[in-house]
């Protein structure tokens, strides 16, 4: 926490004051009432209560009760499998369907529970899959037609909502998000993240293998420009939904050619390969009209600037294990994802 020492409380509060003068967005980490009463004191008007596994609920609720109500706090620290999710590798969901469920489902409902006892917003992060392969671009008042069980299970999780909404006052709000991208991105995951997987193939000196023709389309969005609109969220448009992402749609042959060109740039020059195709929507890119109005949401994604920055951060990264998954269904698994 921010507020630890009793001996560095003005140097503390000067941290907090400059950076809000240089027009940051500080949240300091708080556990008891005196620390988030002196951090909201020096300016702060976001807290994390860390670590929350501590505290729990009903402490988290006995220390927001006597806070100003325009401080917006966060819970942070001790979340695992159980209480978060999800795991979002569409493609390899219909070969991980008790695990998708599981983490995808059950563990949403694990946070539905505790929003509905605690009168608390919840502002659920669903997906474009939902969309299934639809007419592009997609457009909120499209009727879900999911095509994996990633997509399923993210609808059901928003049919879920509605129905807390209706029995019990619960307010919400939907986003689907897509294709997000920045630097701190996993790129060490076999199944998702294609870019990632790209620039980790790259560095690796490995081939950069395209699924089927690379003639898919979908929209790159920068992750620094969905911050804005999920504040927004906090406190309004309660039970809207939202698609906020990049306008710009690129075919998948054209971020893997990105991705070479900038590899060889710095010194890795590798080939593009062609693998089978997979179970997937072909164009999937969404329309962001009604969070543009709604929400101001504005959007600026550069994507070959976004995708070099990308590979710079991973060029000093440590070598890293890439994640494998246990399949539970290994009939029909892609050759490039047999172990």
């Amino acid at each position: 926490p921010l507020y630890s020492s009793a001996a560095s409380d003005v140097y503390k509060r000067q941290v907090i004051a400059r950076a809000l003068e240089l027009g940051m967005r500080v949240m300091p980490g708080v556990m008891t009432p005196t620390e988030a009463l002196a951090a909201i004191d020096a300016g702060a008007r976001d807290l994390k209560f860390f670590p929350a596994s501590l505290l729990g609920p009903d402490g988290i609720k006995a220390i927001r009760a006597v806070l100003p109500g325009d401080v917006r706090i966060y819970a942070v620290g001790g979340v695992g499998a159980d209480d978060f999710a999800a795991y979002a590798a569409e493609g390899l969901s219909p070969f991980i369907r008790n695990f998708n469920y599981r983490n995808n489902l059950l563990c949403s409902a694990n946070l539905i529970n505790p929003c509905i006892k605690y009168k608390t917003k919840m502002i659920f992060t669903s997906s474009m899959a939902v969309y299934g392969g639809q007419e592009t671009p997609f457009t909120e008042d499209k009727q879900p037609q999911p095509i994996d069980p990633y997509g399923m299970a993210k609808y059901a999780v928003e049919c879920d909502l509605k129905m807390a909404h209706k029995q019990f006052g619960l307010r919400y709000n939907i986003v689907r998000p897509h294709n997000v991208l920045g630097i701190y991105q996993n790129i060490w995951d076999r199944y998702r993240n294609v870019i990632g997987i790209f620039i980790r193939k790259t560095l690796n000196g490995q081939p950069i293998l395209v699924y089927g023709d690379g003639e898919q389309t979908r929209a790159f969005s920068d992750i620094r420009y969905y911050m804005d609109p999920f504040d927004i969220l906090l406190n309004e448009f309660d039970g809207e939904t939202f698609n906020i992402g990049a306008d710009k749609f690129f075919t998948l042959n054209q971020v893997a050619e990105t991705v070479q060109s900038i590899g060889k740039k710095y010194g890795y020059d590798v080939p593009i390969e062609h693998g089978p195709p997979r179970h997937e929507v072909k164009h999937a890119y969404c329309d962001h009209t009604k969070a543009k109005t709604l929400l101001k949401f504005e959007d600026d994604t550069k994507l070959e600037e976004l995708i070099e920055t990308m590979f710079v951060w991973a060029m000093k990264q440590p070598k890293r294990k890439v994640k494998d998954m246990e399949y539970e269904v290994t009939e029909g698994i892609y050759d490039y994802w047999k172990n």
